[in-house]
This record gives structure tokens, C-alpha cells and sequence, in this order.
């Protein structure tokens, strides 16, 4: 069971989305949920991937800028 940033549900790992940032700097949609650096989980709701945008909550949780790109990626997903 993992907690997703936004709704702070508690939810088992195939319903989430995990962007991670990795030891180098990039941030990344993480697919496998085994990609190696500081992970944040969503939801996978087109509402928690806009509210997490609106409120910078995964520039906060993963202490980087996150690019627009990476939310267009979230959105694609669904």
C-alpha cells in the first residue's frame, strides 16, 4: 500500500502513478515503480494529476522544478 501526494488515500501500487527523481536531477515517470532515486505517488485520476499541478505539490515532495512536459505525460497515460 502506498499514500498518493494529493488525496493522502492509501492505495496498492498498481492504481498509482510514481514520478521519481532521480539521483541525477531529471524527474520521471516511473512505469515499473523500481527505478532508483526520491518517488512521489498519484492517482490515477485526471482530477489528482490537475490538482497536483495547480498546487506544485510534486515540486514540493520531490524538492525540483517539474517541467510541463511531465504532467502532459500524466495526462497521455489515461
Amino acid at each position: 500500500m502506498r499514500t498518493c501526494i494529493v488525496t493522502r488515500e492509501k492505495c496498492e501500487k498498481k492504481d498509482l502513478v510514481r514520478v521519481v527523481r532521480t539521483p541525477l536531477g531529471d524527474v520521471e515517470i516511473d512505469l515499473t515503480g523500481k527505478k532508483n532515486g526520491r518517488g512521489a505517488y498519484l492517482k490515477k485520476e485526471p482530477e489528482v494529476f490537475l490538482k497536483a499541478k495547480q498546487s506544485k505539490i510534486l515540486d514540493k515532495v520531490l524538492e525540483t522544478e517539474i517541467k510541463e512536459e511531465i504532467y502532459e505525460e500524466l495526462n497521455n497515460l489515461l
